[in-house]
């Protein structure tokens, strides 16, 4: 079965953002590039929300899917149009990955803000969560995780320091 992941750098106080949705905050190293990069190894799948897709084209690193060979799905119920090479899904997220899972194919990557990844998670449909824990508190911001109806377990697979004082933690979910 494909493995779903999600994982991103946050705050100490598990923000994604800061509270005026910067990033200024983040220490880019090579070891942050070089777990990045591992953790698209095998992966043909791509999800991410509206919000994220938004901030991506904002940036220029989204705006159109193109020719990439990862297969991208952006979920959202207020988009009436999907980019050029994306595919929009406006149903219920976590059922729509536990019935794509079971399909042939690589890993997927959940990518972007807590609001996806936190109804996935608390759907029963990610398998690992990665952190790279920056030195910082940032007061505010985009939070790493939603309020979740439910207690989700996880088990630690692996924890160390890396460049610029932050931290790289990787949990798989409990099942």
């Amino acid at each position: 079965m494909r493995k779903v992941t999600w994982g991103a750098a946050c705050s100490l106080d598990l923000m994604l953002t800061g509270p005026d949705g910067g990033l200024d905050w983040l220490r880019w190293s090579d070891d942050a590039a070089q777990i990045s990069g591992a953790r698209w190894q095998g992966v043909d799948t791509l999800l991410m929300g509206r919000k994220t897709w938004d901030f991506a084209a904002r940036s220029g690193g989204g705006g159109d899917a193109g020719d990439s060979p990862i297969r991208t799905f952006i979920f959202s119920r207020t988009m009436t149009e999907a980019p050029k090479g994306a595919t929009l899904v406006a149903t219920d997220p976590a059922a729509f990955v536990r019935e794509f899972k079971q399909k042939e194919g690589g890993d997927i990557i959940v990518m972007g803000g807590g609001d996806l990844a936190s109804q996935l998670i608390e759907g029963g449909v990610v398998d690992e969560i990665g952190l790279n824990v920056h030195p910082v508190l940032l007061g505010g911001g985009i939070p790493f995780f939603r309020p979740m109806a439910r207690q989700v377990s996880l088990v630690l697979r692996e924890a160390r320091p890396i460049a610029k004082d932050c931290v790289f933690l990787r949990y798989g979910v409990a099942r």
